[in-house]
């Protein structure tokens, strides 16, 4: 991605983040882009957005959640 694309692109993080350590999301009309907040200039990911929504839907349904037993 280009610098000059990177200026127009409105970020968000979660209203939740009590710190600066998340990930960052922007929605555009092609694609979903992912960040780490803390390195602003540093690497984007790119989704489209029907990945996207296959991953929210795996992560609503528990697919990701730990296979490890609770102590």
């Amino acid at each position: 991605m280009a610098d000059p694309d990177r200026a127009r692109i409105v970020w968000r993080k979660s209203m939740a983040s009590a710190s600066s350590n998340c990930v960052e999301v922007a929605f555009g009309e092609e694609s979903i882009l992912l960040r780490n907040s803390k390195e602003l200039s540093g690497p984007v990911l790119s989704f489209t957005h029907s990945e996207w929504a296959a991953f929210l839907s795996g992560v609503r349904s528990g697919e990701f959640d730990s296979a490890m037993p609770e102590s």
